[in-house]
């Protein structure tokens, strides 16, 4: 029998408006900042425990995030986020 000692999801994250020309890059990186503050709020609402890598701001106004989470509630993350 196996069993899962320890699991986390590890992902990259593009926020990044439609590329349609309608706002001009502070615009866009504006809205892209707070849709990223409301992801990261819902995670803290669904009391998901992570660690941000790295949040980067790109020139063409997305913002890219580098993040650890965990799979589920049950199973530990041992040494993730160390």
């Amino acid at each position: 029998m196996k069993r899962i000692q320890s699991a986390c999801i590890m992902q990259t994250i593009r926020f990044q408006q439609k590329e349609d020309g309608s706002l001009p890059i502070p615009e866009m990186l504006a809205a892209n900042r707070a849709e990223s503050a409301r992801y990261k709020t819902q995670l803290e609402r669904a009391q998901t425990r992570y660690k941000i890598d790295e949040e980067a701001e790109q020139p063409d106004g997305s913002v890219i995030i580098r993040i650890r989470k965990e799979y589920n509630g049950r199973t530990d993350i041992g040494e993730y986020f160390n």
